[in-house]
């Protein structure tokens, strides 16, 4: 096994030992067929099932079934009671949608460097963030490892700030044997593909407050004040969006969410099994699971120490080079985010609506974009590389024996590696 892929070698890993996800099932299949024949396929009964059903799972009062992620946070902008020209703190690594909401709501992203080792938002670097306009945070618990919560809300209460979560990737991810979702003032669920509850799209706003929840129906449905199963007078009583989720959809959410504490235990397992299969490999560094945590292992997301295979050029050139190797022996590794948030062209332009707006807005204080102030977010963005599919179900621990197996066979063989520069 000592040949490399990429040069010829056999694969690590045999072609389709990795199955699809998610596993579907004749439960999946009935519940979708069901919803098809029922005749209501906008929001019907099976959003309204799927609301009380995610709030009873996670935990929480109230859930509103939402198109996307990325629409649940934008609720939870608004249920926080933001205005135009706020501040809200975000990690300055995640998914853009986790800023992007903050825009969407008229408001600033203010962005907090990352912790090296959790890839989480530095609980520690918050306090130094806030300015005179910070009204909210929002908390990334990035790719299933939750954020240290006691932290973020001992700051939060302390500078009387809204804590909005996004739980996009951290379905049942625990802090304290808590889950997430049921700390701050709201949070937002995705079901996209490749969620660990995939519904193909969609997902849910959760709250545990009467207003909140209310503030947020009325932006997800047209700023309307009843929900669509309730008697409706069509009134706009102040600015909504169309965040709804559809039957179908919501349908098949439901038969994947009966099955859900069986993935995230596969998942578990299978993390487990690939973590003692990596151990001690030089040069790599794998993810963790602090002391209070429990990881949900969305993403097995791991770091290249440059230092420690004597690598000086530029660190995504190896990074690179390491992850293609991967892939060849049959790894399914990748690049989540290639950028930090404050290098992206939507926060440095400063211009989202035109004219400036909302950073021109007469209500807020300027807020600068410098890529250089977040240096171990950029740290962590040139040498990460993750994998989502081989941990879950119905992959097993053969298939994480044999990524493990993969990983062994590149980091041993780095001299190998074909290198797009010296």
């Amino acid at each position: 096994m000592s040949n490399l892929a990429i040069l010829g070698g056999a694969r690590a890993v045999p072609e389709g030992l990795i199955k699809q996800w998610p596993p579907i099932s004749d439960l999946d299949r009935s519940y979708v067929m069901a919803s098809l024949e029922g005749g209501i396929h906008t929001f019907g009964p099976n959003c309204e099932a799927l609301e009380a059903e995610w709030a009873a799972w996670n935990g929480n009062q109230h859930a509103i079934a939402t198109n996307s992620g990325t629409a649940a946070l934008h609720m939870g902008i608004a249920a926080a009671g933001c205005n135009a020209g706020d501040h809200v703190l975000v990690t300055a690594y995640t998914w853009s949608s986790s800023a992007t909401c903050i825009i969407h709501h008229n408001c600033l992203p203010v962005f907090v460097d990352l912790d090296f080792e959790t890839m989480n938002m530095d609980v520690d670097k918050i306090e130094a963030a806030i300015t005179p306009k910070t009204t909210a945070m929002v908390v990334v618990h990035l790719h299933g490892l939750a954020v240290n919560m006691e932290k973020v809300m001992a700051v939060a209460r302390k500078h009387n700030l809204k804590v909005i979560e996004d739980c996009c990737q951290a379905h049942g991810a625990l802090f304290d044997g808590q889950k997430v979702g049921t700390f701050g003032d709201c949070a937002a669920f995705s079901f996209n593909q490749n969620k660990c509850l995939c519904s193909g799209e969609g997902g849910a706003f959760v709250t545990n407050n009467e207003e909140t929840y209310a503030t947020a129906r009325s932006l997800w449905s047209f700023g309307e004040t009843r929900t669509p199963l309730e008697a409706r007078d069509y009134h706009a009583y102040a600015l909504g969006w169309m965040y709804r989720q559809n039957d179908m959809t919501a349908a098949f959410a439901r038969a994947q969410l009966t099955r859900l504490d069986e993935y995230l235990a596969t998942q578990r397992e299978n993390a487990q099994t690939l973590l003692t299969g990596i151990q001690g490999i030089k040069g790599l560094i794998p993810p963790v699971e602090p002391p209070r945590h429990t990881h949900n292992w969305y993403n097995f997301t791991s770091r290249i120490d440059m230092e420690a295979i004597g690598w000086t050029g530029e660190p995504t050139v190896m990074r690179d080079a390491i992850m293609k190797a991967l892939q060849a022996e049959g790894v399914e590794a990748g690049v989540w985010q290639q950028f930090i948030l404050p290098a992206m062209t939507v926060f440095r332009a400063q211009n989202a609506y035109g004219w400036g707006c909302p950073w021109t807005c007469p209500h807020t204080e300027p807020v600068e974009y410098n890529p250089e102030d977040y240096p171990v977010a950029q740290k962590h963005c040139d040498t990460h590389f993750g994998m989502t599919r081989p941990l879950r179900a119905p992959n097993d621990k053969q298939v994480a024996e044999a990524v493990a197996e993969g990983f062994h066979k590149v980091f041993e063989n780095l001299d190998q590696l074909p290198l797009a520069e010296a």
